[in-house]
């Protein structure tokens, strides 16, 4: 996977915005299928930051009926990862 490919996006929540503002901690949406050494790769090359360390969170989804004339079935729907960063002392992302 490439690099562009495995951030999705910077998450600005209330508490995303208390965890930058206290802890240097920052929090993106990112795909299905990485793990923790290619998220900081992509956050190393994208921000030209160097990474301390990554969680990552899984959320499942729920599963939602489609129905159809044909048939029925089901799809997951709210299906999404998350990960949180943490920079190495003295770097930071500019997020404005």
């Amino acid at each position: 996977m490439k690099n562009f490919e495995i951030l999705k996006e910077l998450l600005l929540t209330e508490k995303s915005n208390l965890m930058l503002s206290e802890e240097q901690r920052y929090v993106f949406a990112v795909a299905m299928g990485t793990n923790k050494c290619q998220i900081a790769e992509a956050v190393e090359m994208a921000f030209q930051v160097k990474v301390a360390s990554v969680n990552v969170m899984n959320y499942r989804g729920k599963a939602k009926r489609v129905r159809s004339k044909t048939r029925n079935r089901h799809t997951v729907v709210g299906r999404k990862k998350k990960a949180i960063v943490v920079l190495k002392e003295g770097y930071k992302i500019d997020v404005a």
